[in-house]
């Protein structure tokens, strides 16, 4: 094998990885974008118009805790402990972010001598 046949054969085998990994890509993209649409489509099912435009607000904000209460949300969804009232007021909804915050902040004990 000359060496412009082997320098041949190293470009392509390049080429077929960097097509290989441009499919994966738009395959996680593709995936990624149907879990937004499907976590959109549940927000809009538990929360109301102003209860979503409060999450929009929160996640300009703070976009990982935005994350976590509509997981949060999903899985009580999927448990079934929002079924009666779905979907959220702006209240409930706002009462339902206090007992969230509250359980993630962790409680300071002060020592005294």
């Amino acid at each position: 094998m000359s060496d412009d046949e082997e320098l041949e054969s190293i470009r392509r085998k390049k080429l077929e990885e960097l097509k290989q990994q441009a499919v994966q890509q738009q395959i996680a993209a593709a995936q990624q974008k149907e879990y937004q649409d499907q976590k959109y489509q549940l927000m809009r099912k538990i929360l109301s118009v102003e209860g979503r435009q409060r999450l929009e607000n929160i996640r300009m904000v703070k976009p990982q805790f935005a994350e976590q209460i509509e997981l949060q949300l999903i899985q009580l969804l999927q448990s079934g402990r929002l079924s009666g009232s779905i979907p959220l007021s702006d209240k409930a909804f706002k009462k339902l972010l206090e007992q969230i915050s509250s359980m993630g902040k962790k409680k300071e004990f002060n020592i005294k001598k």
